[in-house]
């Protein structure tokens, strides 16, 4: 399955930076994640718990960041074993550019499975794996730019939830 898209969000290239670069946010935006720790530099191991189709599965894998161009561009990595439901693994090539508002995020996204996962059928392999970028890439914007629909939070309060989250 592969996929490409992009997003303005709300904040500059450093602040956008930073949170790729930090477990805590990652947790975050990972659907499923219960915990990411780790350093950019060493990768970060990862424990996600999922539901494709009929199986549900405990994935234990590592995500390593390459290819980085400081404040530019890197590529993520991720690799998981579900036990008995077989393995995920993918990667998404993410680029940031200046935009009118912003950083525009651009990424490309390829996934592929194995194992029983993979006797599922592509059809909802291929949807799962694209509602699953859509959702981490949703919610990255979210935790960059606070909830959409809450225009009574200050943003000061926001942008300070954030500053917490990658300092």
């Amino acid at each position: 399955m592969q996929m490409s898209d992009e997003r303005d969000i709300k904040a500059d290239r450093a602040t956008v930076w930073a949170a790729l670069l930090s477990p805590e946010v990652l947790k975050e935006c990972v659907p499923g994640a219960q915990e990411v720790t780790g350093t950019p530099e060493d990768g970060f191991d990862a424990l996600v718990v999922q539901k494709v189709g009929p199986v549900k599965a405990t994935f234990k894998g590592t995500v390593t960041l390459s290819n980085m161009v400081e404040m530019e561009s890197l590529t993520l990595t991720g690799e998981g074993k579900g036990g008995a439901a077989g393995f995920a693994k993918g990667g998404a090539n993410v680029r940031l550019e200046d935009s009118e508002t912003g950083t525009r995020l651009i990424y490309e996204v390829e996934a592929k499975v194995g194992g029983k996962l993979a006797q599922l059928g592509s059809r909802i392999v291929d949807g799962f794996a694209k509602k699953m970028a859509e959702q981490f890439f949703s919610r990255f914007e979210e935790v960059l730019e606070g909830p959409k629909d809450d225009d009574d939070e200050p943003e000061a309060e926001k942008k300070g939830w954030l500053k917490r989250l990658i300092s």
